[in-house]
This record gives structure tokens, sequence and C-alpha cells, in this order.
């Protein structure tokens, strides 16, 4: 396979712009701040956690199902780009329902509605990429996509909170801005990426079946995920309730550009890093270096300290964000990528959905001994635990000797 331009790796990789400036500024802001208007304060987390963990079951469901569909689709615009552009203009439809939703059986609708539509999209998109990058570059297009990412949560965290009435819960706004970004980033790629006619990929590079080491990878990737997803998914109520800081959405949209900041610093190297080094030995280094950055948020009392300790926490997320990402596209067979990297995509959906679950926990350690907030601490706790553990996964894997 052909070595890519860097042109060709950024517009390869300029989708993901889209995509994570749409669940960015979703799940950690918009949709906190509208259940506001629909539910009890003390049901919040709660609340919150069961939508958005149905939610993202859904997601876990259609996202292998729609990679292998393209896997062996073929059309004159070839097997990936399709499904892309279908899912991405129907995400449209279930946000503008998001935006005017008059209560909440709406916002549900809306909100599963584009759980679905998205992973049409994303499915696909995800195996694009071993159909177009030769391995030895897995690394490089990976620090791309991250940085793509970062730069999304970037714009997320400092418009979000912004336009959106945190009084009144409207985002009709953001989400009009949610499209329009979305669409661009969306064209740039479909019209701006090469993808011949392709015939069915089966019977090619094998056999279809996880092997050992992919299993372990979803393990690994799970774990780790699942630590760092519930401090994201909670942290506007732990501002809220906690450290008491005025207009929480705006002040939680600060917090995760720190953190963003702590992945911009990373991301640029890592991809070298794992291309030189080895995936296996960064996502060491990563697991580590994010475990002690929710230790130490966990002793922060101000906002200014725990954003510092939020710039570590970042650094962490950003090394293994590009490293465990090259290193599924490495180990994912070609003519069966997109339902492979789907099924390593549970494991980021299946994390982001059983964070969710922490919200009855939180709520009920937090009424056990009011104004003590042992929800939030067990939150904390949790996640070291978990992106610690993920080092025994890791441990497991076997790369392959010429990666």
């Amino acid at each position: 396979m052909k070595k890519l331009s860097l042109p060709q790796l950024l517009t390869l990789n300029t989708y993901w712009l889209g995509h994570s400036f749409l669940w960015n500024c979703l799940h950690p802001i918009i949709l906190p701040a509208i259940l506001l208007n629909y539910v009890a304060d003390e049901r919040k987390n709660t609340v919150l956690g069961l939508l958005t963990f149905a939610g993202l079951v859904l997601a876990m469901v259609v996202q292998p199902l729609v990679g292998a569909r393209s896997d062996s689709f073929s059309s004159r615009w070839g097997r990936r780009r399709p499904f892309v552009v279908v899912g991405t203009l129907v995400n449209i439809i279930f946000l503008s329902m998001l935006a005017y939703s008059g209560g909440i059986i709406w916002l549900i609708v809306g909100y599963f509605g584009l759980q679905i539509s998205s992973n049409i999209a994303q499915a696909p998109m995800q195996g694009l990429t071993p159909d177009r990058v030769p391995k030895e570059q897995m690394g490089a297009s990976a620090s791309i996509q991250t940085l793509f990412e970062m730069l999304a949560l970037v714009l997320a965290t400092l418009l979000a909170g912004r336009l959106m009435d945190s009084a009144t819960g409207d985002a009709s706004r953001i989400l009009a801005v949610i499209i329009v970004v979305m669409l661009v980033a969306t064209a740039v790629t479909v019209f701006g990426t090469r993808e011949s006619p392709s015939p069915s990929g089966r019977g090619v590079r094998g056999e279809g079946e996880i092997n050992t080491s992919y299993k372990y990878l979803i393990a690994q990737r799970g774990l780790f995920l699942l630590g760092a997803y519930g401090v994201q998914a909670f942290a506007q109520y732990y501002l809220k309730d906690v450290l008491q800081v005025p207009d929480p959405p705006r002040q939680t949209g600060d917090l995760l550009a720190a953190i963003v900041g702590g992945l911009i610093l990373l991301v640029p190297i890592g991809g070298w890093l794992t291309d030189r080094f080895g995936a296996k030995r960064v996502l060491y280094a990563a697991s580590s270096l994010t475990t002690l950055g929710l230790l130490l948020m966990y002793f922060a009392r101000d906002m200014p300290t725990l954003t510092i300790f939020a710039v570590i926490l970042g650094a962490g997320v950003g090394l293994f964000l590009t490293s465990n990402w090259a290193l599924a596209n490495t180990l994912a067979p070609t003519a069966q990528a997109a339902k492979f990297l789907g099924l390593a995509n549970l494991a980021t959906a299946g994390a982001n959905a059983l964070a969710r679950l922490e919200g009855p926990a939180i709520d009920a350690l937090n009424a056990a001994a009011p104004g003590k907030w042992h929800g939030y601490t067990a939150l904390f706790m949790f996640g070291a635990l978990c992106t610690f553990a993920s080092m025994f996964f890791l441990s497991r894997i076997q790369v392959p000797a010429k990666e």
C-alpha cells in the first residue's frame, strides 16, 4: 500500500473533527444542562446516567453491525463513504429535534436517534483508515485523528457553555453550530478521499474471528476508558455541588479545555513514539500518567488546582488515544477492518455506557452522608483504579514482530 502524504492524512481524518465536536458538546455540557429543566435536582445524576447508558447501548449494537455491512458493501462510490454521508445527513434531523424538544420524551427520542444515525456514519468511517493507510503510518494517522478530536474538544469547551442559556437550557444556537461543523468536516473527507469501488472483503486475510490479543486490546481499552469517562460524565455536577462554582456549564467547558491542553501537549509526539518504540510501551506510560492525574484531582479543592491536575490527566489520555487506536488498526484484518474496529469501539461505547451507571451510585452515596459528597470521592477513586488495572490486559497483548 502506497504511503499517504500529510495533506492526504489530514483530509482523511477531518471527519473526526465534526464527529468529536458533536459528542463533546452534547454529553458533558448540553445534555446535563437541558435535563435540569425536566428532572429534580436530587435525581439529576441518576437520570443523566440511565439516559446516556441506554443510548450508548444502542451505539454498541449499531456500530459493529453497520461496520460489518460496509466491509462487504460495493458501490461506484466505494464501500465506506455512502454510509458516512447517509448517517451524517440523518444526524441533522435528530439534532434539530434536540434543539426544539418540548419535553423529556422528545429529548429521549432525539438522543436515541442521534446515537443510531451517528454510528451509521462512524462505523464505516473507521474502516476507511486501514483501507487507505499503510501500517507503517498507523501511528501518524492515529495522531492526526486524535489531534482533530482534541481540536474539536477545544472548540466544544469554548463554545458550548457560552452559546447555551444556562438559566433556560436553550441549546438551539450551539446545536446549529454543531450541524455546520459536522457537515463541513464530513464533506472534506468524503470529497477529498479517494475510494475505489470495492468488492466484498469476505475471505480476504482470513477467518474473521477475533484472536486473543484483540480480545485483550478490547478489554484494556474498555477498562481504561471506563475510568476516564466517569469523571467526564459527571464533572458538571461535581463542580456545582462540591466546588460550588458559578455557571457550571461554562466552568465545565473550561475544565475540559485544560484536559485538552494536556492532550495537545502529548498527542503530536504520541504517534511518533508509537511508530518508533511500539504501542505497548506508550500505553504503559499513558495508563500510569492518567492514574496519577485522577488521584491528584481527587485532592483538589479549588478550580485552579483542579485545572492544573486536569492537564496531567489530559496528557495521559492523549497518549492513550493515539497509541491504542494505532494498535487496534494494526491488529485488525484489512478486509474486515470496519467490523473489527467496530468491535474495538464496543469498548469505547461500553465504557461510556457503564460509566453512566455510576450516576445512581453517586446520588446514593451523596444522600447517605449529606454534605460529605462521598459519591464524588468514589468517582475519582474508581476511575484511578480502572486506568491502573487496565495495564494487566495490556501485558497480555501480543504485538506482531513487524510492528
